[in-house]
């Protein structure tokens, strides 16, 4: 992983999208700082398209869609895509399963975390899990004493084995049903509201991130970060960022943005933001 402040000028010119996970990437210490949020609005002001991509739960990702300046966000590991059209007064929601399917899925999960623990009884959902409508979220770490790595990782494995898929956060082990990832929701965000394909995609998007559930990006964009928190999981991951911040959470987000607004010119409000005028797909 190379410096992030070594990224060419010219390089940082042709980024039009910029990508980044939320908890301790945009965070620091369990808190969003002001200076992240300022981070944000700066990107857009310079013409920056940014889009949150998260596993935090569908009711947080509502409110990010809505207030945040956003174009958007990728929410539950890949579960949906939510986008709110200022200009329409009007949220879409886009899902990889159904309402049915989803029902059936949350009664999966909890089977099987009931299975899991028989051998790991102290394991706790997430506080933020009645805000869900896919997945599980387990704390490792974020109101809980922080469970052993190993453990992480057996639980993880055991999920998958039964059948579900699980990634690693920062703070929690999220598991799911379904073959889809961060990756093909923000693939499909890109594409249907913006007529991006993943070539282009590769070619004019940045994505900053800091754990093991960031793999898939890390692996398919051109461009991509780790702040420099992703140390502390790197030597169990596959696909690393090709670049790092200097500092770690927001701070190292704020390296980013920093580069990008100096190398882009101000973009004027009365601009605003593009918006593709095709209606998006439906599932």
């Amino acid at each position: 992983m190379k410096p992030f402040d070594t990224l060419a000028p010219e390089l940082a010119r042709k980024i039009d999208f910029v990508l980044c996970d939320l908890d301790d990437t945009l965070t620091s210490g369990g808190r969003l700082p002001a200076a992240s949020y300022a981070g944000l609005e700066e990107l857009s002001g310079h013409g920056k398209k940014v889009i949150v991509v998260t596993g935090r739960p569908a009711g947080w990702c509502d409110m990010i869609a809505r207030f945040w300046p956003v174009e958007g966000v990728v929410g539950e590991n890949g579960a949906f895509y939510f986008r709110y059209r200022r200009g329409e007064n009007r949220m879409v929601r886009e899902f990889q399963r159904s309402e049915g399917e989803r029902g059936r899925d949350r009664e999966r999960l909890l089977g099987m975390l009931a299975q899991i623990r028989l051998k790991y009884p102290e394991l706790r959902l997430a506080a933020d899990q009645p805000f869900r409508i896919s997945d599980i979220a387990i704390d490792m770490c974020e109101d809980v004493k922080p469970l052993p790595k190993a453990a992480v990782k057996d639980v993880a494995a055991t999920f998958g084995a039964l059948g579900a898929k699980a990634r690693v956060s920062s703070i929690h082990i999220n598991a799911w049903m379904g073959d889809f990832d961060k990756l093909s929701m923000l693939s499909a965000f890109l594409r249907d509201e913006f007529g991006m394909s993943k070539s282009a995609a590769k070619a004019h998007a940045l994505y900053v991130g800091d754990s093991p559930n960031d793999e898939p990006m890390f692996a398919h964009f051109a461009h991509t970060v780790g702040v420099r928190n992703i140390e502390n999981f790197a030597a169990e991951m596959r696909a690393l960022p090709k670049f790092i911040t200097r500092a770690a959470g927001g701070q190292g987000f704020l390296e980013v943005a920093g580069l990008l607004t100096r190398a882009a010119k101000p973009v004027s409000p009365k601009g605003g933001r593009s918006r593709k005028s095709s209606s998006p797909r439906r599932r």
